[in-house]
């Protein structure tokens, strides 16, 4: 079975969170979706648990979204593929934190 090599892009919170310098890390996988990439996330960053997804339900919090190739992934189910261009390394899976407001 093939391995993947999956950069993740994280917001500044989380990053401060788990300790890590830089904008991104890199989390290897068996198998190319959000949902395992979030898995060995949390696996290699055990205080992350919970910040991105629901402890029960892995639901994605409501304030992050995910893009892939410049697309909002969010949506998609968790065992979708990610695109091509993330599989091999060319661009990240980026977290992002959303930004809420009101009017002025």
């Amino acid at each position: 079975m093939a391995e993947y090599r999956i950069r993740v892009e994280l917001p500044h919170h989380l990053r401060t969170l788990a300790s890590i310098s830089g904008h991104e890390v890199s989390i290897l996988v068996a198998q190319p979706t959000v949902g395992a990439v979030l898995d060995a996330l949390e696996s290699e960053y055990p205080m992350l648990c919970g910040t991105i997804r629901d402890h029960g339900t892995l639901q994605r919090r409501a304030f992050l979204r995910f893009f892939a190739c410049m697309q909002d992934i969010s949506l998609e189910p968790a065992d979708a593929t990610l695109p091509d261009a993330v599989r091999d390394g060319r661009e990240p899976l980026i977290v992002l934190g959303a930004v809420a407001g009101g009017v002025l």
